[in-house]
Formats: C-alpha cells, structure tokens, sequence
C-alpha cells in the first residue's frame, strides 16, 4: 500500500466522508421518530414495525461480500456515490410507500447502500491518514452517523411534521434529497485531481494486493468464535434500543416532541465517547474496558423504563456511553488477535459486521414482537439487559483465553 503524503486536502476528503456517513445515520434513524404515524396510516402493528426497521440488516449480511468486491472494482469515489445514490433512494421510496410490503422494500434497499458505505469509507480514511491523524479523523467521521440520528430525533417532530402539516412522507422524502446531495458532495471531492490522482495509484496498489484473509482458518481462532457471538449481542443491543428509544419514551409519559429531544442525550453523549474511550483502550485495558461498557449497556436498560426521571437521565447517558464504543473496542481486539493481524483485517471485520447485523435485524424485531405480546416495552428491556449480561460472560471468556495464551495474547 502506497504511503499516504500529509496533503492539506485529506481534510476536505475526511469531510466528504462525513458527509455521507451523516446521511447514513439520518436514514437510518429517520423511521423511529415516525413510528406512530407510519403505523396509523399504513395499519401496522408493531410487530411489522420492527421488522421493517430491522430488514435492512439482513439484506446487509447477504450483500456485505458482494459490495466489498463492487468496491474493490469500481474504487471508493464512485462507490461512495453509489451507495449514498442507494441510501436515497430507500429514503424516497419510503415517502412513497402505501402499505408494510413497500415499506420492507424500501428499508431493504438501504441493506445494499449501506455495506458499501461501511466498507468505503475506512479504506478512504487508511489511504489519507497516518499514525494519530488516523484515530483522530475515524473518531470524528463515526460522530457523523451520530449527528445524522440527532437531526433526526430533533427535528422531525418539533420542526418538520408541523412545517409540512404532519406529512411524515414528505419528511422521508426531504432525508432523501439530504442524502442525494450529500453524495454529489462527496463525488465533487473525490473528483478532485489530487484525489483522483491518488485514488488512481492506491487502486492500482491494491490490485497487487494478495487476498491473505481466510475465514475457515479465522473461525478455528477460539477468541475470533467468543467475539462473533459478542458482535450479535453488540449489534442486538445498540439496534433494538436505538430504534425503539422515542417510543420507549412515549410510552413513559412524553409527547413526541419530548421524547425526540430526549432521545438525542445518548448520541450526544455517543459523539464524546466514540471520540475519547477508544483512545484510552490500549492492549492491557481493552478487555476491563469492555467489561465496563457492558455494564453500562445492562444499566442502561434496567434505568430507561423507569418513571424516575433522575433514573431515566443516567440510563440515557449510560446507553450513550455503551453504544458509543462497544463495536470499536471489540474490532480492535479482533483485528489484534493472534492469527487474525492485520493481513486479515479486512476479512476479519466484514466477518464481525455480518455476523453482527444477525443482532441488528433481529433486536428491533424482537423489541416490537415482545410489545405487541406484553403490551409495553419493559420485557423487551429485560431482554437487552440480559443479553448484556451474557456478553460479560462472553468477556470473562476472552479473559480466560488471554491468560491461556489461546487466542487473544496481548489483546
């Protein structure tokens, strides 16, 4: 791989990147705030609901291969634009759906867009960053997703159902045409001619490239088996409570309005986190780390279906602090595992996401599935905090391994 130089442009390309990982957020948060509304007009129940919600992830899984050799192919300017192109259109399609089977198809969409996102735009950061920079420009392009979710919650109750006469399709329609401009955006940039020039030698490099990753050999790794399985509870976690949170606050008490602004405190605190905690998640302290996280996350569940408002608080911040670094922590530990390296670090980490995305589709699911059978959010809840605490299990394992020397070593 060719030597990254220190161009003063790589600033303007990490904020391209930002760019379309603001509008992948926005997206993907864009239904919750309008579940209600959806549910009335279309005549769906919850159960429905959630499975739109989570469809996505399972499209995800079937594609991430795929998309991953599409990007190899056609290079990261064009794939970038692509995907943001995809993102769009799943947005547009939802505005226009008229029952549950265009709405499944339109959020699956997004599984396709979505992969491709997520494979390009670490690649991006790899070619135009080194050493520190590199940590520092991924914590920041990961606040954009976040970002994305706080327009989304923010806006769309207090601002944009009143400014369209409460037309949650035309609001749909609008993070589409977002999304649509944010990839021309990026495209405008990775025109440039010195990013085209570089692009143009790291494609080339890249072809020259080996394929070392092997996934059969990967999954005989005990510690690589324990952290796939973390990667669905992860992925469970953040998905089922982040989709569900406004109406999880509604059902508390709160307007729509409130419980969109409440629901912005945990992506805020998510932004601070994911900037901070992997800083301090060197080798010796990932796993005590993780141990704390997910104590965070088990908190968190027990204190947001409280009517404690001073509970409710603390449970926001504790989400916001788990979801912000429990999948950074835990890719970092994978990639670093014996047996795993670097060489492989792109295979591992598409490993983690598909696997992970099992988690993603099936935690909204079960979430409304569980309250359409109970009536409230409280046994899904339970649910999260007992997968939370399966994951420390899940921790000590990898503990055990690394005093063994079986599979973490100095992870």
């Amino acid at each position: 791989m060719i030597s990254a130089a220190p161009h003063p442009i790589r600033w303007l390309v990490l904020f391209g990147v930002w760019i379309v990982y603001f509008c992948f957020g926005l997206t993907i948060a864009g239904l919750a705030p309008l579940i209600g509304p959806i549910t009335r007009d279309l005549d769906i129940s919850h159960t429905h609901m959630g499975g739109v919600m989570g469809v996505w992830q399972l499209v995800y899984i079937a594609a991430a291969i795929p998309c991953g050799a599409l990007l190899d192919r056609i290079g990261v300017r064009w794939a970038l634009f692509l995907g943001a192109l995809i993102i769009a259109l799943s947005g547009f399609l939802r505005g226009m759906a008229d029952g549950v089977v265009l709405l499944y198809l339109a959020v699956s969409l997004f599984g396709i867009g979505g992969p491709i996102v997520s494979a390009g735009a670490p690649k991006v950061i790899a070619r135009w960053f080194q050493g520190a920079d590199r940590g520092f420009a991924m914590g920041v392009y990961f606040t954009g997703p976040n970002l994305g979710a706080v327009a989304a919650f923010a806006l769309t109750n207090s601002v944009l159902m009143p400014a369209f006469g409460n037309d949650w399709r035309l609001v749909l329609q609008l993070w589409s045409a977002v999304a649509l401009a944010g990839g021309l955006l990026w495209l405008a940039i990775a025109s440039l001619q010195p990013v085209r020039a570089k692009d143009t030698a790291e494609d080339l490099a890249d072809r020259d490239e080996p394929n070392r990753g092997s996934i059969r050999d990967m999954l005989r790794i005990p510690a690589v088996r324990v952290l796939l399985v973390m990667s669905v509870g992860i992925f469970t976690y953040n998905h089922g409570l982040s989709n569900w949170l406004p109406e999880v606050l509604r059902s508390s008490g709160m307007t729509a309005v409130q419980a969109g602004y409440w629901a912005t405190i945990p992506t805020f605190i998510g932004i601070v986190g994911s900037l901070v905690i992997p800083r301090f998640a060197v080798p010796q302290r990932r796993l005590a780390i993780l141990v704390g996280l997910f104590v965070a996350a088990l908190l968190s569940c027990l204190l947001i279906g409280t009517v404690w408002q001073p509970g409710l608080v603390v449970g926001l911040v504790l989400q916001g602090v788990a979801r912000s670094s429990l999948m950074t922590v835990a890719i970092l530990i994978l990639v670093e595992t014996p047996g795993v390296g670097k060489a492989r670090a792109g295979t591992a980490s598409g490993l983690f996401f598909s696997c992970a995305e099992i988690g993603g589709a099936g935690g909204p699911f079960a979430l409304g599935l569980l309250y359409d059978a109970t009536g409230g959010f409280e046994a899904g809840l339970l649910m999260l905090a007992v997968i939370s605490a399966l994951m420390l299990v899940c921790v000590l394992l990898l503990f055990r391994l690394r005093k063994g020397a079986a599979g973490v070593g100095a992870a």
